[in-house]
């Protein structure tokens, strides 16, 4: 059985990505700090896979934690997930994010060439490409300077990936460009739970729902959109799990010193009021909402062109908006 490495294993999307692994018979190996995840994830797992998954709780920054794995367990690739992700916070701690989003990919990269770890599936995000000047911004789209230090870091690491493959290390590198991930897992057992208060639009919705926030804030309606709100690309985290299956698989097929990028979105754009239209919908209920100003550093609207996943690595959204909003409330409900 093939064992692959998930850094941020236990966070939203990486724990996701681990159900999807061990339901096509590979077995997860999860490493995370818990800086923004709970270990009760694991037992969520467990109820879902059958099993409870190799757990390593560690700092990606420290090469003595990948040692150990090493040492336990022969890796066939690596999912890289961890990192710090709140656009806010790293305008105020840019270092922070510098030193754990870059840091933490470069020791992970000397680690793997030291060891012959050939395969890596790297999260990436669609904010390097900040607001586009054409619709749907495919990946030839010019990347635009970083709104955030966190967005900046991802444009980052995705450069040294580009450099490091071009020195011929014999390994095989995908970025994925993440839209907007949303939704949860069909059985309400994981799903997303930010510390704090949220900084995505559906734990919001759902944490206004439940009654945890007294209401929801629209920023802005005056944008040139059907409906004066913002447009985006909303994802199943379901189908963008599925996506690093299709990238470790395609990856696996290449020649040595291979580097390629993906948008994974479904397509098309949803404005937030639609969304909270489509929430209140499906869900039959009312949110308490407001319009606010213009939050500073938002995007006007921004959605993905998928032709090239499509294509080349075969994949394509199976789970509609409608979907992600049930799984969402169904997410929020099975926590109260």
């Amino acid at each position: 059985m093939k064992k692959i490495l998930i850094t941020g294993g236990a966070g939203y999307i990486g724990s996701h990505t681990a159900v999807v692994l061990a339901e096509a018979g590979l077995q997860p190996i999860i490493l995370d700090d818990l800086s923004n995840s709970s270990e009760q994830v694991l037992d969520r797992l467990e109820e879902i896979i059958g099993e409870k998954p190799v757990f390593y709780k560690g700092d990606c920054n420290d090469r003595a934690i990948y040692e150990q794995i090493a040492q336990d367990h022969e890796i066939s690739g690596v999912i890289h997930f961890a990192a710090y992700k709140a656009v806010g916070e790293s305008t105020q701690f840019p270092l922070k994010y510098y030193r754990n989003n870059i840091g933490s990919l470069l020791v992970l990269l000397d680690f793997m060439q030291e060891k012959g770890i050939k395969d890596i599936v790297f999260s990436s995000s669609c904010t390097v490409y900040g607001q586009p000047e054409i619709l749907p911004v495919t990946e030839e789209t010019p990347r635009q300077e970083a709104e955030s230090p966190y967005g900046n870091s991802k444009k980052i690491c995705e450069d040294i990936l580009v450099d490091f493959i071009k020195s011929k290390p014999g390994m095989r590198a995908i970025a994925l460009r993440y839209f907007n991930p949303v939704g949860a897992h069909a059985s309400a057992k994981i799903g997303e739970l930010p510390n704090g208060t949220p900084n995505n639009l559906v734990p919001y919705i759902t944490q206004t729902a439940a009654g945890i926030r007294e209401k929801l804030t629209v920023f802005g309606d005056d944008y040139d959109t059907a409906d004066g709100s913002c447009v985006r690309d909303f994802i199943h985290v379901m189908d963008l799990a599925d996506a690093h299956m299709k990238a470790l698989e395609y990856l696996s097929k290449q020649d040595l010193d291979f580097y390629d990028v993906f948008n994974v979105g479904t397509g098309k754009g949803d404005t937030v009021l639609g969304v909270i239209k489509t929430f209140e919908k499906v869900n039959e209920l009312e949110l308490n909402y407001q319009v606010g100003k213009r939050r500073p550093g938002d995007i006007e609207k921004i959605f993905a062109d998928t032709k090239k996943i499509n294509e080349v690595l075969h994949w394509q959204p199976s789970h509609s908006l409608e979907d992600s909003m049930r799984d969402s409330w169904n997410w929020q409900k099975s926590l109260s």
